[in-house]
């Protein structure tokens, strides 16, 4: 075998239509899966079994650092070059519990290439000094006053995590069930722990793990599988092949159950009664038994995944609490384990959750699990398998994870890959009348004691508690540091400011390869589209190749209601699906859905138009569903009932829903923080934006609170508003159909589609025009507090329609400081997770957010002081050469084709035709260092009178706001308490 490695295994895999080769390299024992297909968005992954022996967040700290210069690059950040100047569709890495995941991907072959020399160099030879090691995991901080601080992007980002009531949750879960494994403790780094990892174990982790013997390779699109082997030759030529103890150990199976109580922070003189969580746990079975694991997969989604699975409807139909708690099946450990509960509940009635559960699942055994709960759960699971949807996800990077499961603890990858005989074993079992899923429940749950119960508890006094103890923890390491040591904690924070000050060399930056714009592609790619009339509604068509699957999209468009009916509305969709029709309830129904259809859900969006008025704005809800070929019957019949028969005096499902969507929105304000910061600032910049902060923004938790009231005191009324929008937005005329299939599917159903559309009503019987909507007038800026030990900061500008530069030019710029000025400031030397420069082309919103944030003053100062960093800062031509290629990398994302049909669609409502398209892909082409300079002109007018939104603790707003410089920056803020 040619380049040294060994062929074990090869086959084709039908479910993939790949040819999969398995090898050993010889000289090291590295493992290198390569998949050959026709998939032009190719993939790279480069993995390490990773296995930490404490929470000192190890592994996740040596995931950032590796990523910060090398041998072969040394720069200090070549992951940041990567993404300035690559066409990259996927570029990051992971750390799990057990593993730590380095993979790429990109459809030009020249940039996957460069991509991949880039991370071998990273992980084989990093250049790791304390610098890197203070910055990226945690470093002391001593002020003017000898007070210490901790500083540390994973130390910010751990604290942040931390503060998530969900993650905890999920964390403390897996941790009651593998006390004794690598699974009991937190690979990501709990923050209390990660001060006690020092420099030398954080070197000697990498000595051990990032080894070639100790590697999984995986290669997977339509490059040469030859070269593949050659490149991963030569990265691999100077090592010899090292024993490495990485084996992830199997949990003892427990004697008896165990049991614990954890607490978690809440703003102080907040509600906390009803706001306690529960999880069962359980441990039931062996990741690699790949048939077992997809029983599972089956028997999750019929416990718990569909509003008619039985546990899920025991829980909420119960009304001990408002939403599910548990993560589901967990099928990515060396052992499987499935967790459920219950979240916004008493802790009282931790017993009674506790009992239902069980009563539950012993009543699925003693009648028998119900054959059309069987036939929903196989249908959807075995549509998900054979479409293969990842979403903006590469398919070839979910194939390596999924590989990786068996992998890792050294079976067989390509086992876990091709499904089509285990399916077919478990379907013959079914219907020769095997009690498959009731043993199943018996034996992995019932009788099983391997199991733990955790109960999350509301503590208004722990946040507080929590930053005593830190302090205290500070205070002792102050008070352990005499004169001299104190000074050396001063020299080396001096030492890693001056290192992250100091500029790379034009001749260091120089060694990351990267595209030129010759390079790239001077046109734009184009999503055929055809669009028809029938009877007055505009149908889209996007003939595409889609394995025999039909996408369809009925748009309602949402201008036909007053502003003040759009957080209705936006609850409209989630109602329309879930809570029934007047000829089956919703259990009937979502057990339909899933048997006939590959799901059916509700979207939003809203957006500006090109080339139109400020009160002419796309505000759509859309109801999105798939079917095979076949199977569009059954899924135009259901969209015809959920649109004209909802149960919409269902008073009692109606509230199940509305508080789920309260508790899933709750849920996310930690994780999204950034993002719901960016919606509250934007919303005063058009009339799109509004209508999408009242629709998907903090107005719109606001909104869900009181609706919850409302229906308690005039549920007639609550009612007869959503029975007013809904009949307001059904007008055939106003509608769009969006329709993504091949030609001949097409050809063939469009009979029945025609017929689907004319059975909804022709016109309103209210006015078919479109409302004005007008915008409310910008208001001060917000500090919305939440109990949180992190911040997202934010500033917004509308800027001007008499651009100093082309448009194209304008959104080179916003990128570029993303991954310059604001990832140098921000990030790297303020400590925060993350920043972000986003520009609207289309409502000329221009917004800079950080997330997980330690600061909120110097963050303010950074997003101000960004004109003045382009006019200071020249931009060279190799820089400006990443940013027009990275830019061009955002037009040309990767989109599979049910993604093509939907982008279309909203290219189609907001005026983006192709020629406009290809105006901005040759003005980003044609982007100067003028440019640069010109757009200094338009941050200046964004620093003067842009507004700001913090999302935070209120005790760092409260400090930030007394400081000298917080009392100009954050002047005239008016305090919201979110949470």
């Amino acid at each position: 075998m040619p380049h040294d490695f060994t062929l074990l295994k090869e086959t084709f895999i039908t479910e993939l239509q790949s040819r999969a080769f398995l090898y050993r390299h010889d000289h090291t024992g590295a493992r290198l899966l390569s998949l050959v297909n026709d998939d032009e968005n190719k993939v790279f992954g480069i993995s390490f079994r990773t296995p930490p022996a404490d929470s000192t967040g190890v592994a996740h700290i040596l995931e950032h650092s590796v990523l910060c210069g090398s041998r072969k690059y040394p720069v200090k950040e070549p992951f940041v070059e990567l993404l300035k100047g690559s066409l990259q569709t996927f570029l990051n890495a992971f750390t799990y519990p057990d593993k730590t995941c380095y993979p790429v991907a990109s459809q030009n072959i020249k940039d996957f290439y460069n991509l991949i020399d880039v991370y071998l160099d990273a992980v084989f030879h990093p250049r790791l000094t304390p610098e890197v090691f203070g910055q990226e995991g945690w470093h002391y901080e001593v002020d003017a006053d000898g007070t210490l601080s901790i500083q540390g992007v994973v130390y910010n980002e751990m604290k942040g995590a931390y503060a998530s009531p969900d993650g905890l949750l999920s964390e403390y879960s897996q941790q009651s069930l593998f006390p004794d494994t690598t699974y009991g403790l937190d690979s990501g780094g709990n923050p209390e722990r990660i001060p006690e990892l020092t420099f030398e174990q954080f070197l000697n982790f990498h000595r051990r793990y990032y080894h070639p013997s100790n590697a999984f390779i995986y290669f997977s699109g339509d490059d040469d599988p030859d070269r593949r082997l050659a490149l991963i030759s030569e990265a691999l030529r100077e090592f010899d092949r090292l024993e490495v103890d990485s084996h992830v150990q199997r949990q003892a199976p427990f004697a008896a159950p165990t049991r614990q109580t954890r607490g978690y922070p809440v703003s102080a003189g907040e509600k906390s009664d009803g706001q306690a969580m529960l999880t069962l746990n359980w441990v039931v079975g062996d990741a690699l038994d790949v048939r077992e694991a997809l029983a599972w997969q089956v028997l999750e989604y019929l416990l718990v995944e569909m509003p008619s699975s039985p546990l899920r409807k025991a829980l909420i139909d119960s009304g001990l609490g408002d939403d599910l708690a548990g993560v589901g099946l967990e099928a990515e450990l060396r052992q499987l384990y499935f967790s459920t509960g219950l979240r916004g509940m008493r802790t009282e009635d931790a017993d009674r959750v506790e009992r239902l559960i069980r009563e539950t699942l012993e009543e699925l055994v003693r009648d028998g699990v119900p054959a059309d709960l069987i036939e929903a759960a196989l249908n959807s699971v075995e549509f998900r398998l054979r479409e293969r949807n990842s979403g903006r996800f590469p398919r070839g990077l979910a194939v390596m994870l999924q590989a990786l499961i068996l992998w890792l603890h050294d079976a067989d990858p390509l086992e876990g890959l091709a499904f089509e005989e285990d399916l077919k074993r478990l379907k013959e079992d079914i219907l020769s009348g095997k009690r498959v899923f009731e043993t199943m429940i018996q034996a992995r749950l019932l009788d099983n004691p391997h199991h733990g119960i955790v109960l999350l508890t509301p503590d208004p006094e722990l946040g507080e508690k929590m930053r005593r103890d830190e302090e205290t923890r500070l205070a002792e390491a102050r008070n352990a540091l005499d004169a001299t040591g104190l000074e050396a904690v001063r020299r080396q924070t001096e030492k890693l400011k001056a290192w992250q000050e100091t500029p790379d060399s034009p001749v260091n930056l120089a060694t990351i390869p990267g595209l030129t714009r010759t390079d790239l592609d001077r046109s734009g790619k184009h999503i055929p589209r055809a669009v028809l009339d029938w009877d007055g509604c505009r149908v889209l068509l996007h003939d595409q190749f889609t394995t025999g699957i039909v996408h369809l999209e009925l748009g309602l468009d949402l201008r036909r209601l007053p502003l003040e009916d759009l957080p209705h509305a936006a609850l409209l969709g989630k109602v329309l699906v879930e809570i029934g029709t007047e000829k089956e309830d919703y259990a009937a129904l979502a057990t339909r859905i899933s048997r006939k259809t590959g799901g059916i859900w509700p979207e939003l969006f809203t957006s500006s138009k090109r080339d139109a008025d400020d009160d002419d704005t796309a505000a759509w809800l859309f109801l999105r569903g798939k079917a095979m070929g076949h199977g569009v019957d059954e899924l135009l019949a259901i969209f015809t009932d959920l649109l004209l028969a909802p149960a919409l005096d269902d008073r009692r499902r109606f509230t199940q829903l509305l508080l789920e969507e309260k508790a899933g929105f709750e849920r996310m304000l930690i994780p999204r923080g950034h993002t719901l910061v960016n919606t509250r600032l934007r919303s005063g910049f058009s009339l799109a934006d509004q209508a999408g902060e009242r629709m998907n923004g903090i107005s719109y938790l606001f909104f869900l609170r009181a609706l919850i009231q409302e229906v308690e005191t005039d549920w007639e009324r609550v009612q007869a508003r959503m029975r007013s929008i809904l009949e307001r937005l059904l007008d055939r005329a106003s509608l769009v159909f969006n329709i993504t299939t091949d030609q001949e599917h097409f050809t063939a159903l469009e009979p029945k589609l025609k017929q689907f559309l004319a059975g909804l009503p022709a016109a309103s019987t209210v006015s078919s025009h479109a409302t004005t909507w007008g915008l409310p007038p910008l208001g001060d800026g917000e500090a919305l507090t939440i109990p949180a030990p992190v911040n997202y900061v934010g500033k917004g500008a509308r800027v001007s329609k008499d651009l100093p530069c082309s448009l194209g030019a304008l959104m080179v710029v916003t990128r570029y400081l993303r991954t310059a000025w604001l990832w140098d400031r921000i990030r790297v030397k303020g400590g925060a997770y993350g920043a972000f420069c986003i520009f609207d082309a289309l409502s000329r919103g221009l917004t800079m957010v950080s997330y997980r944030d330690p600061n909120i003053v110097k963050t303010l100062e950074a997003f101000d002081a960004t004109a003045a960093y382009l006019r200071t800062n020249p931009i060279s031509e190799d820089e400006l050469n990443k940013a027009v290629v990275g830019a061009i990398g955002d037009l040309d994302a990767h989109l599979l084709p049910d993604a093509k049909g939907h982008v279309s669609l909203r290219r189609f409502l907001t005026n983006q035709d192709d020629a406009f398209r290809q105006r901005v892909r040759e003005e980003i082409l044609a982007c100067s260092a003028a440019d640069f300079r010109a757009v200094a002109d338009v941050l200046d007018a964004f620093g003067e009178q842009g507004r700001v939104v913090v999302l935070g603790g209120e005790t760092a707003l409260n400090e930030a706001a007394a400081s000298q410089t917080g009392r100009d920056l954050l002047q005239g803020l008016r305090t919201t308490n979110v949470l």
